[in-house]
C-alpha cells in the first residue's frame, strides 16, 4: 500500500505535524524567554490553529487552478519560510505572526495531499491510504515532538524550528521527485464547488471534525504542565510520555482506516464513546505517573483513529468539490485546534485545574457524538424519501 508518492506525502505530513505540536512540549521554555505566561504560550497553539483555519479557504481559492503537485509544493515553500521565521522570531509578537504564517499551508496542504493519496489508491483502500498520509503526523508526535522537545530542552527552542525546516526542505524535493505531476487542479468554477459544499451531508462531517478537535486540545494543549504538576513527571519523563502518546496516534491512525473502509459512521460513533469514557477514566488516572501515561497513550491512539475516517466522509460526501471539501475540512479541525487551546486557556486562568480539564474534553466529545447520531439519522431519512420522489 505504502508507494514513493505517498511516502513524499507523509514525510512532509511529518514535518508538518512536527511544527504544529513541539510547541507544546516547550510551552514553559517560551513562555519563560519571550516573558509571558504559560497560557499565553499556549496562544501560540490557538493561534497556529486560526492560521490554519483562516488560511485554509484563502489559499485554496489562490491554489484552485494549480495542478496539484505544484500547490502541494508552493504550500511546502511557505512551511520552509515560516519556520525559518520562527526560528529567528524576537518576540511574542513575532513568533505568533511567524506561526500562522506557517500554518497558512498545512490545511491546504492536508487537503489537497488527501485528494491525491485516495486518488492513488484502489476505491476499497481509500481510507487507509490517507491515514498514511496522516501516519506522518501521528509519527511527529511519537517522534517528532518528543524529539523536539528533547532538542528544545537542551539547545533551546529554537533548535526545534530548525529541524524543522531541514525536513521540510527533504520533503519538498521528495515531492518534485515521486509525485505524479499530471494530477489536475479544480475543474469547476469556484462558486460551483462552493455551493456543493452548502449542504448539511458535507457540513455535519465537518463540525463533527471541529468538535471532536476542540475536545482533544481543550486538554492535549496543556498536558505538559498537567503531567509535571498533577502526575509528578520530571521534564525528562514528559517526553517519554509524549512519545507513548504519539505511539498511541501511530497506532490508532493505522487500525482507525480499515474498519472506516467498511462501516465509516459507525467506526467514527465508535471511536467517540471510547475516547468519553478514556477521557473521564484519565480525570481520576491523572493523579499517578503510571496510570496517567498508560491513559493517554490510550486516548491518543482513539483521538487520531477518528482524522482519516471524517477526512474521507467529508471528501466523499462532497464528490463534487473534492478538494475544496477536504482543505476546507482541515480548517475545520484546526479551527477546533484553535478553539480548544483556547478554552482551556480561559478554563485555567478562571480557576479550574490542570486535573479537571479531562471532563471538559469528555463533556465536548459527547457533543462530537451527538453530532454523529444526527448526521446518520439525517442520512437515513434522506434514502428513505429517495424511492418517493
Amino acid at each position: 500500500m505504502l508507494s514513493l508518492p505517498l511516502l513524499a506525502l507523509a514525510i512532509a505530513s511529518f514535518g508538518i505535524g512536527t511544527t504544529e505540536f513541539v510547541i507544546m512540549g516547550l510551552l514553559p521554555d517560551v513562555a519563560h524567554s519571550l516573558g509571558v505566561s504559560v497560557p499565553q504560550a499556549g496562544l501560540l497553539v490557538s493561534g497556529y490553529a486560526m492560521g490554519v483555519a483562516v488560511g485554509a479557504p484563502i489559499v485554496a481559492v489562490a491554489t484552485a487552478r494549480f495542478p496539484r503537485k505544484s500547490a502541494l509544493l508552493a504550500l511546502m515553500a511557505i512551511f520552509i519560510i515560516g519556520n525559518i521565521a520562527c526560528a529567528l522570531a524576537p518576540t511574542y509578537t513575532s513568533l505568533m505572526v511567524a506561526r500562522v504564517l506557517t500554518a497558512f499551508a498545512h490545511g491546504s496542504f492536508f487537503g489537497i495531499g488527501a485528494v491525491v493519496a485516495r486518488d492513488l489508491a484502489p476505491r476499497n483502500k481509500r481510507t487507509q491510504a490517507v491515514a498514511l498520509l496522516i501516519g506522518g503526523l501521528t509519527l511527529a508526535n511519537m517522534l517528532g515532538v518528543p524529539l523536539g522537545t528533547a532538542l528544545g530542552q537542551v539547545a533551546g527552542w529554537r533548535a526545534a524550528f530548525w529541524a524543522v525546516t531541514g525536513i521540510g526542505v527533504i520533503a519538498a524535493g521528495a515531492i518534485a521527485i515521486f509525485v505524479p505531476s499530471g494530477l489536475a487542479g479544480a475543474r469547476n468554477g469556484l462558486a460551483s464547488e462552493f455551493r456543493a459544499l452548502a449542504q448539511w451531508r458535507v457540513l455535519m462531517p465537518m463540525l463533527i471534525s471541529a468538535t471532536s478537535s476542540v475536545s482533544l486540545f481543550a486538554v492535549f494543549t496543556y498536558i505538559t504542565p498537567l503531567l509535571e504538576t498533577v502526575s509528578g513527571l520530571t521534564l525528562g519523563q514528559v517526553t517519554f510520555a509524549l512519545l507513548l502518546f504519539g505511539f498511541g496516534l501511530t497506532a490508532g491512525n493505522i487500525i482507525g482506516g480499515p474498519f472506516a473502509d467498511r462501516n465509516l459512521t459507525g467506526t467514527v460513533k465508535t471511536i467517540l464513546c471510547c475516547i468519553i469514557a478514556v477521557l473521564a477514566i484519565f480525570a481520576f488516572t491523572c493523579h499517578a505517573a503510571i496510570p496517567a501515561v498508560l491513559t493517554i497513550m490510550v486516548w491518543g491512539a482513539l483521538a487520531f483513529a477518528l482524522g482519516a475516517p471524517l477526512q474521507i466522509w467529508v471528501v466523499e460526501a462532497a464528490s463534487d468539490a473534492p478538494n475544496l471539501a477536504s482543505i476546507l475540512n482541515q480548517g475545520a479541525f484546526n479551527f477546533g485546534n484553535a478553539i480548544g487551546a483556547a478554552v482551556g486557556g480561559f478554563a485555567i486562568n478562571a480557576g479550574v485545574h490542570y486535573a479537571q480539564l479531562p471532563w471538559l474534553g469528555a463533556g465536548v466529545a459527547v457533543v462530537a457524538l451527538a453530532l454523529t447520531l444526527m448526521a446518520q439519522s439525517g442520512a437515513k431519512q434522506m434514502m428513505a424519501q429517495r424511492p418517493a420522489e
